[in-house]
Formats: structure tokens, C-alpha cells, sequence
């Protein structure tokens, strides 16, 4: 039997930690899907087709690994997608509560999906997807904290190249 983890998540952008979330899943589960939540309400810098995108590019040569997108609440698509877990990653202990309630909700509705978490590697601890748009509007040099297609979306998003490069 398959053993398939859930990895949620805004991607916006994807980064070098999620990315090393996903490889360290990988060696727990034996297939990862990322999925991006369709969440109308939050102001994203791009598209979910770009983040699809994005995620397929920078996983492309990652085995055992599902890009796709969801609606509604993510035990519902656990459930759909026969997964057994919902994998997250910590950076800090300010992830922890909000995390923590988010877990402990999912086990409320569905006591069958576990949840694990993740310490991210030492390397990505400080790195968001917020931090790295901010530094990236004001061209700070961001290349070795996210896949380069990411890193060239950010610049012709924020202005720093011509969008036809």
C-alpha cells in the first residue's frame, strides 16, 4: 500500500525550504502531493497556474511527487486523495501555535489524517515566501533562496527585467 502525504501550502512563491520539506517527506511517504489551496480571499503575487507552474518546474527531476490545486478543507482532499498524512514544516516556534490548532482541527474532523511536522533545515529557518517577495521587490539578491524559473518570475513581477526575458 501507498503511503501518500498531503503538503499544503500558498507557494507564493515556492522556495528552496519548501522544496526541502518536500525531499525530506519523500524519504516518510512514499508519494507527496503539493497542493495549493484556490483560497479567493487571499491577495496572492501569482496565479495559481504561475505557482503550479513553478512547483513543476523546480520538481521536475523529484520522483514520487503530485502538483495540484484545491478548494475547501484539506481533510476533505486528504480523504479524496487517499492520503494518510498532511505533512508541514516549522521554522520556529512561532509556527508552533498556529500549526498546533491547525492539526488539532484536522484530527477533529478527520481522526483517520495524521499530521507531520517538519523541522526546516537549518539552511531555510529564516526564508518565507514573504520575506523573499519583500527583498526581492527591492532587489535584494534572493537566487540561492529559491529555484532560479522562481527567482526570474519574481524579477519580471516586481519590474527588475523586461517580462519578454
Amino acid at each position: 500500500m501507498t503511503k501518500v502525504a498531503i503538503y499544503p501550502g500558498s507557494f507564493d512563491p515556492v522556495t528552496n525550504g519548501h522544496l526541502d520539506i518536500i525531499e525530506r517527506g519523500l524519504t516518510l511517504f512514499d508519494k507527496v502531493i503539493v497542493t495549493i489551496l484556490r483560497n479567493p480571499e487571499k491577495k496572492a503575487l501569482f496565479t495559481v497556474e504561475e505557482r503550479m507552474e513553478m512547483l513543476e518546474e523546480s520538481l521536475r527531476d523529484v520522483p514520487n511527487v503530485e502538483i495540484d490545486s484545491f478548494q475547501g478543507l484539506l481533510v476533505d482532499y486528504a480523504f479524496q486523495r487517499d492520503a494518510a498524512a498532511i505533512l508541514r514544516g516549522m521554522r520556529a516556534v512561532s509556527d508552533f501555535e498556529y500549526e498546533f490548532q491547525m492539526a488539532l482541527m484536522n484530527r477533529k474532523l478527520d481522526r483517520d489524517v495524521q499530521t507531520v511536522f517538519l523541522m526546516t533545515g537549518l539552511r531555510w529557518i529564516f526564508t518565507s515566501s514573504s520575506i523573499i517577495k519583500q527583498a526581492a521587490q527591492f532587489g535584494g539578491d534572493i537566487e540561492d533562496m529559491v529555484p532560479p524559473m522562481v527567482c526570474r518570475n519574481l524579477k519580471k513581477k516586481y519590474g527588475l527585467i523586461p517580462a519578454s526575458s
